[in-house]
């Protein structure tokens, strides 16, 4: 037992010898308010370090903090602390013309974990190269990271990640809504970009999933309210952005994901299967336009031969079957459709990502036990999260970083952020916007989102500044290997080709 002991230690002081010896290893200098092991959050705090990450073959220098910058009432008083990481490079002369990228997630209840070591930042979770989990856990240089060319700020807000409300008398209702949200985020980022002296600097708002909410209304709420003006949003799997879609429409638009999820696993006629994806896509996507939402608009009065006839495309298109559709009068919910497509084979599919399968209790029902593709990435996030802020950033803390937090009951009524982020790009003749879609998508389907693109602008005049772009992936596209070297090269094309030359007015 002496001797196992003896080795136990050995081993122990080699690996702590190694790690001190890394180069990526962080070296903290002395911080004014150093982070304590504490449960409660110290609200105006940070922790800075120093690193070094290799972008396309050159070494880029950097400083990360760690911190919380608090949120205000009308008094001046701290009510809620939103904890932050921020990313600089340090060989940098100008920062009036360097970019800041300020980051959101989604949920909306998530902090901005997800695209900080998964997509942007200069560290990345590891995974293998589709995205599924591998241990040990832990980070590795991201060579992909945008921090070449951008500074980075990625915000988690509050009851996400470390972020807290500190005023007990303070009530979640000034926080948990879509409008509630924008208000004091908008706030919070003017407070964070005259501390950090980056008025002059060119801005980029990135967010996922309803994190795009939640920069859609920033874009106009940041003009209007904080006088900041915007030069790109980057939409990472949008969510409908409150454009109205509902009865034929809505039901019709599902049609394109569940061909694309089809093809993927394999499930379509030959015909189809030896297409590449975006070659077979735009036929399912004109059929839906052209001839399923005019046929469901007739409801039940549709001729008898004709729903045949569109249930028999649909199960062309879809790889489930004919009965399946015309039981569902030609409406295939999600739910159906992800506890069907694989349902002989013993298996459902994602949610978020319908390439990763799950195994339920029974092959009957409407919908799966469980999103396969969420456990999956809590499995591998939550961990290297962790490890990330203590071991590398030096942020120790007992507080519990919040994978998803209690922002409980959320307040979705007068949602008009794409209304919101239309008129944004209408006044700032700068503001430019970029959507990314994994194909796979199944909660913010890219179908949808190419619908939100059509629906923003209806008079056309600002198409020119509105892309939108498709990956073989899922909800974080970004996951994929191959799909993350893309994904990031449009985001530094799309952040270089929004900014202006110098003396170019803004002006219609």
């Amino acid at each position: 037992m002496k001797k196992y002991f003896i080795i136990v230690v050995l081993i122990y002081l080699a690996a702590t010898t190694a790690i001190a010896q890394q180069q990526t290893t962080a070296t903290p200098p002395k911080n004014p308010n150093p982070v304590t092991k504490s449960r409660v959050l110290q609200v105006d705090s940070a922790v800075v370090t120093k690193h070094t990450v290799t972008i396309k073959g050159k070494l880029i220098p950097y400083t990360a903090t760690a911190g919380s910058i608090p949120v205000w009432d009308e008094d001046g008083r701290p009510v809620a602390g939103v904890f932050y990481t921020y990313y600089e490079r340090d060989d940098i002369n100008d920062r009036s013309t360097r970019p800041l990228v300020i980051s959101f997630n989604g949920g909306p209840g998530t902090p901005s974990v997800w695209m900080e070591i998964g997509y942007t930042g200069p560290r990345r979770l590891n995974i293998d190269s589709e995205g599924y989990p591998v241990q040990p856990y832990g980070i590795e240089e991201n060579n992909n990271s945008i921090l070449d060319v951008a500074d980075i700020v990625y915000i988690d807000p509050v009851n996400t990640g470390y972020s807290r409300i500190v005023n007990k008398e303070t009530p979640g209702s000034k926080f948990f809504g879509v409008n509630e949200d924008i208000r004091y985020l908008a706030e919070w980022i003017n407070t964070f970009v005259t501390r950090k002296n980056r008025w002059a600097s060119p801005k980029f708002l990135i967010g996922e999933s309803y994190g795009t909410t939640r920069a859609s209304g920033l874009a106009l709420e940041l003009q209007n309210a904080q006088w900041m003006y915007l030069n790109g949003v980057i939409l990472v799997s949008p969510t409908d952005l409150g454009i109205e879609r509902s009865g034929p429409v809505q039901e019709a638009l599902r049609l394109p994901y569940f061909a694309a999820t089809a093809w993927y696993h394999g499930m379509l006629a030959p015909e189809y299967q030896q297409k590449e994806l975006t070659a077979f896509l735009p036929e399912v996507e004109n059929f839906t336009i052209n001839e399923l939402i005019p046929a469901m608009a007739r409801g039940g009065f549709i001729d008898d031969a004709q729903k045949k006839d569109m249930a028999a495309k649909m199960s062309k298109y879809s790889g489930i079957s004919e009965q399946v559709i015309l039981g569902s009068n030609l409406d295939v919910s999600y739910d159906l459709f992800w506890k069907e497509l694989l349902r002989e084979k013993g298996f459902t599919i994602g949610r978020l990502d319908s390439r990763y399968k799950g195994i339920d209790r029974q092959a009957y029902g409407g919908s799966p036990d469980y999103n396969a593709e969420l456990t999956a990435w809590l499995h591998e996030f939550t961990p290297a999260m962790n490890i990330y802020l203590r071991n590398e950033l030096n942020y120790k803390t007992d507080l519990k970083y919040n994978m998803f937090g209690d922002v409980w009951p959320w307040d979705d009524k007068n949602d008009h952020t794409g209304e919101n982020l239309r008129q944004a790009i209408a006044q700032n003749p700068y503001l430019h916007l970029l959507i990314q879609s994994g194909y796979f998508d199944g909660a913010c389907d890219y179908f949808n989102a190419k619908y939100s693109l059509w629906q923003l602008d209806p008079s056309g005049r600002l198409k020119d500044r509105l892309k939108w772009e498709g990956y073989k992936s899922g909800h974080m596209l970004y996951l994929r290997k191959n799909d993350l070297a893309t994904a990031t090269e449009n985001l530094r094309k799309f952040i270089q080709e929004s900014i202006p030359k110098p003396g170019t007015p803004a002006k219609y």
